[in-house]
């Protein structure tokens, strides 16, 4: 039984987990072999330390940045491939990543190829949007394109059992969506320009990344040999036609699968990680068949990740990886980085949610 009270996040190491095959060139690759990063970005998007009893306090900003920094000073890393799986989170949060991605790009040289997992909506699909290319599982939930900032008034519940607010304010709008006074609609409507702005800041993003990426496939003949793509041009084209007669449909809010959002041109092609891995690859101009493919995870953790699509914090410990029986007499669960039981407070988000009630 291992047990750390008040765990911390610790350096970065990093593990091979596309690993060599019995056969093929692979078995032949070398600790010098160019790399490929994969980097996750999982659960709420915000720019604030998330931590459960057991877990460490992880900011989901510092956790990207901090594997970016470590890829980009990397002679060996070549591209990254951007692994979603967010519903979306805070404006702020989600522009900063995305920054620090274009930031990575044009510092580095190195390409980025987002790979979306089961969700990759909202703030999820705006952090999509600052990579070379983009995959989507056909199974991927995605779109939710806008933005919702979300208000309570409990005024008229209280004043019936005699319980009467009064703030006391420099302004008329310093208690702006007070739930405790009564809705005022000048008010709403200051907030709805504020959410207008930054919506028509989210639709601008999608529309100049998404024509200019397709515009780039569409152009670029696979067969020229200069950076080989994986996207036919001809798809291209096509996806840019549907993106530019439904662009409006596209993004008032609506979720679509992965299959959709490669029809419409909001992703380029359908595809798990090896896809992405593939065209991260040779968008570097490397072989897939010579690249590795690494991910980062906690030092702390005692054998790194399993698989590609392991997760953070999850790895199996030394007694189970040796073959060994593992018996759970007593199990917690702290938290999985969903939404379940979550409180969104005041502020502006590019979120994707689930009315309970519905």
């Amino acid at each position: 039984m291992s047990l750390t009270l008040n765990p911390q996040p610790s350096k970065l190491a990093e593990s091979s987990v596309i690993p060599p095959e019995a056969s093929g060139s692979r078995a032949s690759l070398s600790a010098d072999a160019p790399k490929v990063v994969l980097i996750d970005v999982r659960g709420l998007i915000i720019d604030a330390p998330q931590r459960g009893l057991l877990s460490p306090a992880i900011n989901p900003v510092d956790e990207l940045v901090a594997r970016l920094e470590k890829a980009e000073f990397d002679p060996r890393v070549r591209a990254v491939v951007l692994r979603i799986n967010s519903p979306g989170g805070g404006v702020a949060a989600t522009e900063t990543m995305y920054r620090e991605v274009v930031r990575f790009r044009e510092r580095s040289g190195k390409p980025v190829v987002a790979s979306m997992g089961d969700v990759a909506a909202s703030g999820g699909y705006y952090l999509a949007l600052a990579a070379d290319a983009v995959y989507a599982q056909p199974t991927t939930i995605t779109g939710s394109i806008g933005v919702i900032m979300p208000t309570i008034n409990v005024s008229q519940g209280l004043a019936r059992i005699g319980i009467v607010s009064r703030a006391l304010k420099s302004g008329q709008n310093k208690d702006m969506a007070n739930p405790l006074e009564p809705m005022r609609e000048g008010q709403y409507a200051l907030l709805q320009e504020m959410v207008d702005e930054f919506y028509t800041r989210f639709r601008a993003t999608v529309e100049e990344r998404r024509r200019a990426v397709l515009t780039a496939h569409a152009a670029h003949p696979s067969a020229s040999g200069v950076r080989p793509v994986m996207i036919e041009p001809d798809s291209a084209r096509s996806a840019l036609e549907s993106l530019n007669a439904s662009i409006d449909d596209l993004t008032d809010g609506r979720i679509i699968t992965g299959d959709r959002a490669a029809r419409y041109g909001l992703v380029d092609a359908t595809g798990g990680v090896r896809e992405a891995f593939t065209h991260a690859a040779l968008l570097a101009g490397l072989s897939p068949d010579r690249t590795r493919l690494v991910k980062y995870y906690d030092s702390n953790d005692l054998n790194g990740p399993r698989s590609l699509y392991a997760h953070a914090g999850m790895q199996p410990t030394e007694a189970t990886s040796a073959g060994q029986t593992e018996v759970n007499l007593v199990q917690i669960r702290l938290g999985d980085g969903t939404l379940a039981g979550l409180q969104v407070g005041s502020g502006a988000y590019y979120l994707w949610t689930i009315d309970p009630g519905e």
